[in-house]
């Protein structure tokens, strides 16, 4: 197992394990453009429901 580990360092595999571990690629321009409508939806929706008060007003200290 040392050995293993040792080869693995000196190879650069692990460093370059731990640079990319938590790295996400970049969203295609149409995933974007999805993303932002949805949330324009649901943002219009929740105001919707708080105008007609169906949904409780935020009640968290606002600072």
């Amino acid at each position: 197992m040392r050995r293993v580990k040792k080869r693995w360092q000196q190879s650069g595999k692990i460093l370059q394990v731990k640079k990319i571990r938590y790295h996400q690629e970049d969203k295609s321009r149409n995933m974007r453009k999805k993303s932002a409508l949805h949330s324009l939806r649901v943002a219009g929706k929740m105001e919707y429901l708080k105008k007609i008060g169906r949904l409780p007003e935020d009640t968290r200290k606002k600072f």
